[in-house]
């Protein structure tokens, strides 16, 4: 198989991310995937774009929050109809990649390529070149996730751990273990493991039988729920309310590696999933480095910062004077200055909000 389009794979884009860490761009009527926080498209259209080349339209899926299906038929038109499912409401990826196991009607031996929808990746290239060797490495039954190449001890990322079998002929290493957000000094210890470590990026390549058979053995609860659902009769929305809020990851990928069943397929392709504002001004000082540091999106005018980012999307001028490591979002109805350093407490700040029911925010 090469990075040609191929009929025998399909993709699985979820859209189901709140972004809650990047608050108050992102918001419930039009959460992070639907926004176009790096040029003219939305991440979701460039996710679309990405992998065009490689999957053919007739063959790409969205799974999405039944609230946010409209938003994808503008943002796709060409994905309208039967490639467009919705869940009654988010139930984390575990219930969407059963949904989508179950709902696209597939040969066993097909390949679903299941991926966020709001990530950035700018080697396009050699994202689906890799994508085109997790294919490969699928083929045996496997279940296989992209390792993305660490750019160092992040702890807002899970890691995959490889074992010490060493390189298969496709590239691809058995995957030992996942660990969850490490702290630093575990980051650290993980990426200095002989055996290799990287990120793990939530994207997965699997045969659709291999997939089922998986979620049969480790989650065998989800799976039934999801078949009532979509039998005639029977509510989805009902069976979701009863479905545990639970990741692919913790459902079925990290049993499964105790089983030697997951692969990883090392990726270096200049991956960031944006999830903060620090990681959006991290690319975005990437294209456009400035000896202060100072990033401004929209109308902003700064005089002696250093190391700051304004967003102003508020319909008024955003003046900045002599601030460092700062972050700064402007809304129509919501202003954010934040240290850079506690960038990812945002989403506790949200937590705080919808606890006080004020939606009107959210």
């Amino acid at each position: 198989m090469t990075a040609d389009k191929d009929a025998s794979m399909y993709a699985v884009i979820l859209a189901g991310g709140g972004g809650t860490r990047l608050w108050p761009l992102s918001r419930r009527a039009r959460p992070k995937p639907f926004l176009p926080l790096l040029g003219s498209q939305s991440l979701f259209q460039a996710t679309l774009a990405r992998i065009a080349p490689l999957i053919p339209t007739e063959d790409t899926h969205v799974i999405a929050d039944q609230r946010h299906l409209p938003l994808a038929t503008q943002q796709a038109p060409q994905l309208i109809g039967r490639r467009m499912i919705g869940e009654p409401f988010g139930r984390n990826t575990a219930a969407a990649v059963a949904l989508a196991a179950l709902a696209i009607q597939r040969d066993g031996s097909d390949v679903m390529v299941v991926l966020p929808a709001d990530h950035w990746i700018s080697d396009e290239a050699s994202f689906r070149s890799s994508l085109a060797a997790a294919a490969r490495a699928a083929d045996d039954g496997s279940l296989v996730t992209l390792g993305i190449a660490a750019g160092g001890p992040e702890t807002g990322y899970g890691y995959i751990v490889g074992t010490s079998d060493g390189a298969a002929a496709d590239g691809s290493r058995r995957a030992e273990r996942f660990v969850e957000k490490p702290a630093r000094e575990r980051a650290v210890e993980l990426l200095a493991s002989p055996n290799g470590a990287w990120w793990n990026a939530g994207i997965f390549v699997w045969r659709r039988d291999a997939l089922l058979a998986a979620l049969e053995e480790h989650a065998p609860g989800i799976v039934a729920g999801i078949r009532r659902g979509l039998e005639q009769g029977h509510s989805l929305a009902t069976i979701y309310e009863s479905l545990p809020d639970v990741s692919i990851d913790r459902a079925l990928i990290e049993p499964a590696s105790l089983e030697g069943k997951v692969k990883v397929v090392p990726a270096d392709v200049g991956w960031s999933d944006l999830g903060s504002w620090n990681a959006l001004y991290a690319e975005l000082n990437r294209r456009h480095p400035s000896q202060s540091g100072v990033v401004t999106i929209g109308d902003a005018q700064d005089l002696g910062s250093k190391d700051v980012m304004v967003h102003s999307s508020g319909g008024r001028l955003v003046v900045t004077l002599g601030l460092a490591d700062t972050i700064v979002v402007d809304t129509p109805d919501v202003v954010l200055v934040c240290a850079a350093d506690r960038a990812q407490d945002v989403r506790t700040i949200v937590d705080r909000l919808a606890q006080a029911k004020e939606n009107d925010y959210l």
